[in-house]
């Protein structure tokens, strides 16, 4: 379900904003949902910090009194969200460049000035949303999400080789076929996330199942597609000798 967050400094204008949202969600039957109506910044990045899914983001531009306008709150949510959808309502449509000078990204620019408009250009973005997403789970494209440093990044399952545990204590590094990144997590709860797709061949090594090139018996180790060697427990010869049909 993808979560709806909106800020907005003006009260009366935030919940027409979330009981036309919401009346939309019911009627489309959307797989949707109102995660935070507010008018402080600070409280969504905190809402965002602790669910960090793909969202939908409806934000103004200039947040009365706050430490941050819309556009510098876009850019935040860019680090926790970067394929979440970013939509201003604003009072200011001559600004709607500077979507493109903080390079956001952003769906669409709806001036909340007349009313109907605003509404008309609420409706559409959920549609088009709403389509985009229909058109994803179809084509059932899978992510891991990782956050390093301050972003985080959604990185295609089918690009991921294997996990391995780092050096340091309680870090993670992620072998893709293009780059490495390392993170804060733990290997046993990425097996339990992904155990359909990858295995676990070695306490300290996850791999994904179908990049398995070879399995030397001898040696213990295991041969991947792009040429990387990674060792395997010597309790995992029977089942991998069975996964792999190895006489």
């Amino acid at each position: 379900m993808l979560p709806i967050y909106i800020c907005e400094d003006d009260e009366q204008i935030r919940n027409r904003e979330r009981i036309w949202l919401e009346k939309l969600i019911l009627i489309e039957a959307w797989d949707m949902e109102i995660a935070l109506c507010t008018g402080r910044p600070e409280e969504l990045l905190t809402c965002l910090s602790k669910d960090m899914r793909q969202g939908i983001y409806f934000l103004d531009v200039e947040l009365k009194g706050e430490s941050m306008d819309g556009f510098q709150l876009g850019q935040e949510i860019r680090k926790m969200d970067a394929r979440g959808f970013l939509i201003y309502v604003t009072a200011f449509p001559d600004l709607a460049f500077e979507t493109f000078r903080y390079h956001l990204e952003a769906l669409d620019y709806i001036c909340k000035q007349n009313e109907e408009k605003m509404y008309t250009g609420l409706s559409h973005c959920l549609k088009v949303i709403g389509e985009r997403v229909s058109k994803e789970k179809g084509q059932q494209q899978e992510y891991f999400t990782v956050k390093t440093l301050d972003v985080v990044r959604h990185i295609p399952l089918k690009e991921i080789m294997y996990f391995a545990t780092s050096e340091r204590t309680h870090r993670i590094e992620l072998h893709a076929r293009q780059e490495r990144l390392d993170f804060i997590g733990s290997i046993q709860e990425i097996e339990e996330r992904l155990q359909s797709q990858f295995i676990r061949v070695h306490r300290a090594y996850l791999i994904r199942k179908d990049q398995i090139a070879q399995v030397n018996l001898k040696t213990r180790e295991i041969i991947l597609k792009n040429g990387e060697h990674c060792p395997f427990s010597r309790n995992m010869r029977r089942e991998l000798s069975a996964l792999f049909a190895i006489q």
